[in-house]
């Protein structure tokens, strides 16, 4: 499976938004353990948090004006927030970029990491680190789908649950296009409507 993701992904053209100067920028890492059942590794953001508190997310923030690129943001904030070596990630390449609902440009970086990596949240912005298969969203296993009216047409993003932990908006969006890209036999279409969904404003 991970052959083929770095095939697919180097062949991949994701879609890039122009910089818009009115949307700060961050960068997500997307961490998918090299492993023969490649899990995907995921935050419980503490509830706390001013933005996106007690929701389930990639590690990652916004680009400081040190950054050479966003690929070092997503490394740098990766290291940060879970403790993850940079010299530990073999980065593949980006997935689309999208725009959050705080006004953030955010592009992930989709990096290959260690099965054995021992994660050290930080206390006052991760409340925990759990890893999925990617397998498990094979099968498009949703337990409700939100309409998100976003760029000018409706979006129906799966929400996912695994054990204890919701996976919606935006994670679930970059989750959707990574599978997709990874498995032939999935296609998990997020602009037609399903028979029932639920419109967040």
């Amino acid at each position: 499976m991970l052959d083929e993701l770095l095939l697919r992904m180097r062949g991949y053209s994701p879609h890039i938004l122009q910089i818009d100067k009115r949307y700060p920028e961050a960068a997500v890492l997307v961490p998918i353990t090299r492993s023969d059942e490649p899990e995907v590794v995921l935050t419980l953001r503490a509830s706390g948090l001013s933005t996106h508190g007690g929701e389930v997310a990639f590690p990652g923030g916004r680009r400081d004006p040190e950054d050479a690129d966003l690929v070092e943001t997503a490394l740098r904030e990766a290291e940060e927030e879970i403790g993850l070596p940079p010299g530990l990630v073999e980065v593949v390449g980006p997935l689309s970029t999208l725009v959050s609902r705080h006004g953030i440009q955010v592009t992930p970086y989709v990096g290959l990491v260690p099965d054995f990596v021992e994660y050290k949240p930080n206390d006052g912005e991760i409340a925990a680190v759990f890893a999925v298969p990617l397998a498990f969203f094979r099968d498009d296993p949703r337990e409700a789908t939100h309409r998100i009216d976003y760029l000018g047409r409706s979006w129906y993003v799966p929400s996912y649950r695994y054990g204890e932990y919701k996976i919606w908006g935006l994670t679930a969006i970059m989750l959707v296009e990574l599978v997709n890209l990874v498995f032939d036999d999935v296609h998990i279409d997020m602009h037609q409507p399903p028979e029932h969904f639920i419109k967040l404003t």
